[in-house]
């Protein structure tokens, strides 16, 4: 989205968000003017006094656009479905690539506590020195917490083995022109 493409738009209730790049969560109030300035990943950026503030595409709504919807199938069983995490983690898109967090490579490991409704997950970024990881882990934290059964979420930024292009599917790599 160019410096054309921006979009004035008014809040049309309360509206969460993450600073970029530190993450830290912040409200923006109802009936508030914001400028979008990116939309990717089905996630939003927008200027809001002048910090810009990453909006999850579950609350596209707030900005008058249309949500994004997770639906996940209640497990009878009361317990956590890991096929359910991997499914939200699907939903997180790098902020600089169209390319969900899992096909990137991006994540390393879950393990899911059933029982307990815990879900630890060890990913990484492109590069060590990626500003946005402190709102790529707000994204992962966020929309694993829409699975059914999960009560916390932790999630570990490791470098160690870094990030590199054949961690990515065939699929991202094609998309990317990464292909070679």
């Amino acid at each position: 989205m160019s410096a054309q493409e921006r979009t004035l738009l008014t809040t049309q209730r309360e509206c969460p968000g993450r600073l970029v790049p530190v993450g830290d969560p912040v409200t923006i109030p109802a009936h508030t003017f914001v400028t979008l300035t990116q939309a990717l990943g089905g996630n939003y950026t927008v200027i809001h006094n002048g910090n810009m503030v990453r909006v999850d595409g579950t609350d596209a709504d707030a900005l008058g656009l249309t949500s994004q919807k997770l639906n996940f199938v209640t497990p009878a069983d009361g317990l956590v479905d890991e096929a359910q995490v991997w499914e939200a983690l699907a939903t997180v898109y790098d902020p600089e690539v169209p390319v969900d967090l899992v096909n990137l490579g991006l994540i390393y490991s879950v393990e899911v506590d059933r029982q307990a409704g815990s879900v630890a997950i060890s990913m990484t970024l492109t590069a060590p020195g990626c500003g946005m990881g402190p709102v790529l882990v707000g994204d992962v934290k966020y929309r694993v917490a829409q699975v059914p059964h999960v009560k916390t979420v932790s999630v570990d930024l490791l470098f160690d083995p870094p990030w590199s292009r054949d961690m990515m599917s065939e699929e991202a790599q094609l998309e990317t022109g990464m292909f070679y």
